[in-house]
């Protein structure tokens, strides 16, 4: 396959390089020729579909083919197809929320709600991957959802992007003080008490925390004007550690995905970012905070079970699934 240089085309402010667009491409090309027609049609889609809008983050019936219903050769192309749009951590990640459901299913006993079962997760591909036309792809299951559209062979959308833990600390067994999602909580708690008392009256805009993120798994982002502390009215050490939370979200993905997010964020003005938290900064009590940009809003949420149970969730404001790219993508078609 083909795919042309990002020089072929004006950059965007979302532009990627050809690596990481060219293994998914790759990936998901081996993963659908190793499927029968029947797993094949219910795996693929159109890309213009309402199905791509269609996602969440708890249990549910989907759309796609589940891991569940594949052979041996096929869970392991989908593997690679889920590690291609991911980095290293991220996959990491990745593989140890989906594991998580077995620890979360002896947790619940046999009179759960929901069946826990970490081959319940779920492979879509929209399109056919080219370097000519969009065309994108979404692993998703409960707590994990990654949704990815490709344009002109070089150009990737990576939102939504939603990484949630039930536990978020194993409370016993073998397994015990297993935190998947610990740097998300302990860095934006170590930002918390960085500030001093007028930063923090300033960030803290409720002393309690919502029962889940508040755009939960809309479509589009719907959220008033930012609110809480602006970067700019912080210190350089805790601007450091505001960094380094936006990096611990942007790292989830490849390396050159990373540094052209990385590189908008800052483009835009890092200062005008809001760091926002709600409830209490304690470990172990309910809590929540959001980093809202003029482009990028990541929310964390830990308030249900006994606040035990972490949902996270990067959304791009403007180009989640690749809107912005398609009107690009469209424009300098016609």
């Amino acid at each position: 396959m083909h795919i042309r240089s990002p020089a072929a085309f004006a950059k965007t402010p979302v532009e990627m390089e050809s690596e990481t667009a060219l293994r998914m491409a790759e990936a998901a090309t081996a993963f659908l020729a190793f499927l029968t027609p029947d797993q094949r049609s219910r795996a693929v889609f159109r890309p213009e579909t309402d199905e791509r809008l269609n996602w969440h983050y708890i249990p549910r019936e989907r759309n796609g083919l589940s891991f569940k219903e594949m052979d041996g050769a096929q869970r392991r192309l989908a593997y690679v197809l889920l590690s291609s749009g991911l980095s290293r951590r991220g996959y990491a990640k990745a593989m140890d929320i989906m594991s998580l459901e077995s620890v979360l299913g002896e947790l619940e006993g046999p009179d759960r709600r929901f069946s826990r079962d970490l081959d319940l997760y779920y492979v879509t591909v929209f399109g056919t991957p080219s370097d000519e036309s969009p065309w994108g792809w979404r692993v998703e299951g409960h707590h994990l959802s990654v949704n990815f559209l490709i344009v002109r062979g070089n150009w990737i959308a990576p939102t939504p992007n939603f990484f949630g833990a039930n536990p978020a600390c194993v409370p016993d067994g073998p397994l015990a003080g297993w935190r998947i999602l610990a740097a998300e909580e302990d860095l934006a708690r170590q930002l918390l008490l960085s500030l001093d008392q007028e930063q923090q009256a300033r960030a803290i805009i409720d002393t309690e925390a919502p029962a889940d993120i508040i755009t939960q798994a809309g479509p589009r982002v719907v959220l008033d004007a930012p609110t809480g502390i602006q970067v700019a009215d912080m210190t350089e050490d805790q601007k450091q550690l505001f960094m380094d939370l936006v990096l611990e979200y942007t790292s989830r993905m490849p390396s050159d995905v990373t540094d052209t997010r990385m590189n908008q964020i800052e483009k835009e003005g890092v200062g005008h970012i809001h760091f926002a938290w709600a409830g209490s900064h304690k470990p172990g009590e309910g809590h929540y905070y959001r980093l809202h940009g003029p482009s990028f809003l990541v929310e964390y949420d830990d308030t249900q079970n006994n606040a035990n149970h972490i949902h996270t969730v990067w959304r791009d404001i403007r180009g989640d699934w690749g809107e912005d790219l398609l009107k690009t993508h469209y424009a300098r078609s016609h």
